[in-house]
């Protein structure tokens, strides 16, 4: 299959962000020691980092809107390379705090307008498909980057990781240049106009869906290590492996969750891959101590993890037909609820003092809640055919 490579640019952008946002967690001890600080504030590293996407999505969005796409995107792309550079030469905690927030801020914009832009230069019927394609970045950072740059990391300094991150995001920002197409904008929109989607009930549910459903996993992931190396018996020297099985997961859940959207519809895709989540949760809660099974299942949970993405941002782009690029950007932040959401309601059971096995038990209440919210939204909207020329309305 032929790849347009004018997606290449929005793919690269994604793995720099993905490498950022996942290699940290890997190396927290080695940035603790350096810094003189314990794991726990080397943590409000991450935190920082998400705190900033959370702010820096419709922020940045709404300054944004007026300007072409590919400038945007470029500024964006600058801004996310200056503060991971200045993250490798940070002389200290409080300094590496600050960067780390300022470094989130473009995450989430630039994957907004990313969506927008996807769906713009996709095929009628393939919009889904490029979204998907769009962010295999983010998978296959997770498959071979993270395992790569950690792995620098530990055997120079955690400051490569930083530096090799500034690397990615200027070779993104070269593809951007002379790859991605200049599209026009709508110089009638403006910040407030950009929010009206929030009045709507369909696109408040498809945010729920994302935090709570989406969160399922994420009590899964967040504890993946002692869980397989507790519960299922993998040597610690060996976690590395799995991670890459995940990230191969990841890979490939994000590509067929973007086939199926185009092919069955973003709200059936949907439905089915929350039932496919719950279902593959409680196996992880009942079968992790048999380690073949956990290692089938943390591909499959791996694939699933990403599947999501093309689909639920089709759904969120018909919810909000005249603010797609504000919409995407929510969604992004609304990933990131799920993130904390899912570590801190999977975290509750070990706090009790069961086993590594239980967040995921949580995990499948959290997806059968989002399930349930997605089988409502299919009933009230799934009438609704997505509008690729509103969805280019909205950015020419």
């Amino acid at each position: 299959m032929k790849i347009d490579k004018r997606i290449i640019p929005l793919a690269i952008g994604g793995l720099g962000i993905g490498t950022t946002e996942f290699t940290i967690m890997g190396l927290l001890p080695d940035v603790a020691r350096s810094l003189q600080i314990s794991i726990p504030e080397a943590g409000h590293l991450i935190s920082a980092y998400a705190f900033g996407v959370v702010v820096g999505a419709p922020l940045l969005i709404g300054y944004s809107v007026k300007f072409p796409p590919k400038k945007v995107l470029m500024a964006l792309m600058v801004i996310f390379t200056l503060f991971n550079a200045l993250s490798a030469i940070a002389p200290g905690y409080n300094t590496m705090l600050v960067i780390r927030f300022l470094s989130g801020l473009p995450h989430g914009a630039f994957f907004g307008v990313g969506t927008v832009v996807a769906t713009r230069m996709a095929a009628k019927g393939k919009e889904a498909f490029y979204i998907s394609l769009m962010f295999t970045g983010l998978t296959v950072a997770n498959l071979a980057m993270v395992p790569l740059v950690t792995y620098i990391g530990h055997a120079f300094h955690w400051r490569w990781y930083f530096a090799i991150v500034a690397v990615i995001g200027l070779v993104a920002l070269a593809f951007i240049k002379f790859w991605l197409p200049a599209l026009e904008t709508n110089p009638d929109t403006h910040f407030m106009e950009e929010l009206k989607f929030l009045k709507k009930k369909q696109a408040w549910l498809v945010l729920m869906i994302t935090a709570i459903g989406f969160g399922g996993l994420f009590t899964w992931f967040s504890y993946i290590t002692p869980l397989m190396t507790v519960i299922s018996g993998i040597k610690e020297s060996q976690m590395a492996y799995v991670m890459i099985l995940a990230g191969a997961g990841m890979v490939v859940g994000n590509l067929v969750g973007g086939y199926l959207s185009d092919r069955l519809s973003p709200e059936k895709t949907c439905v089915l891959l929350l039932f496919l989540m719950m279902f593959s949760l409680g196996g992880v809660f009942f079968l992790s101590e048999y380690q073949n099974v956990s290692l089938v299942l943390t591909f499959i949970c791996g694939a699933l993890s990403m599947s999501v993405a093309a689909p639920i941002n089709i759904m969120m782009m018909k919810a909000a037909p005249k603010s797609e690029m504000m919409a995407a950007a929510f969604m992004q932040a609304a990933f990131n609820c799920a993130n904390a959401m899912g570590a801190f309601l999977g975290g509750i059971p070990l706090e009790k003092g069961y086993s590594f096995n239980y967040p995921s038990l949580v995990g499948v209440f959290m997806t059968l809640i989002g399930l349930i919210i997605a089988f409502r939204y299919k009933q009230l909207y799934s009438s609704q055919v997505p509008n690729k020329e509103e969805i280019n309305n909205a950015i020419s």
